[in-house]
């Protein structure tokens, strides 16, 4: 499929970073967010088919698409949109065995070598590249990759390419200059005030890059 981000903005209801990801979803989608992933990482697996096809019915009420991070299996099962994976998760190639030819795939990178690869091998829609600015959202972050990669990325990359780490309202229009067509936001929604003001906020700041 020939797939490409409708705003530069992918929000993630990230469980972790919030008492009630089922809430924030909600809260992002009430903000005009038409892309979300679900990162659930710590629910057992049958928890999480739960959380997903709650979290679908918020999402198709709303009009927009949902991507299941990590499990291609969940996303198949609930009906999500896609997939986004990991270095360490499923080959993407696998899950677009169990997915579908329709299915969006993302895939996360790290440093050039693993652009170069990803690229190479194939069968995803968009690339994600990070950490760009320091990041509290995972155990053990990769190293800060810093503007300037991002816009060696965009170099090479022929994908629609997202870039996720540390990124808030104060730096997303330096990020979206570089080269990126969208920007993955945990944080900068998940620990705010008002989150739906928050990605209203943020929309509409990616709009005027």
């Amino acid at each position: 499929m020939s797939f490409r981000f409708s705003q530069s903005l992918y929000p993630i209801a990230d469980a972790s970073a919030c008492r009630d990801v089922l809430s924030l979803t909600e809260a992002i989608l009430a903000g005009g967010a038409l892309l979300v992933q679900l990162r659930a990482k710590d629910l057992h697996s049958g928890d999480l088919v739960q959380l997903a096809r709650k979290v679908l019915e918020c999402t198709t009420r709303a009009g927009a698409q949902l991507i299941i991070n990590d499990r291609a299996d969940v996303a198949q099962l609930v009906g999500a949109a896609g997939v986004h994976l990991g270095q360490e998760d499923l080959p993407p190639a696998a899950a677009r065995d169990i997915l579908g030819p329709r299915a969006v795939i993302g895939f996360s990178t790290h440093n050039l070598a693993q652009v170069d690869a990803a690229i190479a091998a194939g069968a995803i829609d968009y690339l994600a590249y990070g950490p760009v600015f320091a990041t509290t959202n995972k155990r053990d972050p990769d190293p800060v990759q810093g503007v300037a990669a991002v816009r060696d990325v965009r170099a090479r990359c022929p994908l629609p390419l997202v870039a996720i780490g540390g990124i808030t309202a104060a730096t997303l229009d330096e990020v979206l200059n570089a080269g990126a067509d969208a920007v993955a936001v945990i944080g900068a929604i998940a620990k705010a005030p008002d989150p739906a003001a928050a990605t209203r906020a943020l929309l509409r700041k990616s709009q005027s890059v």
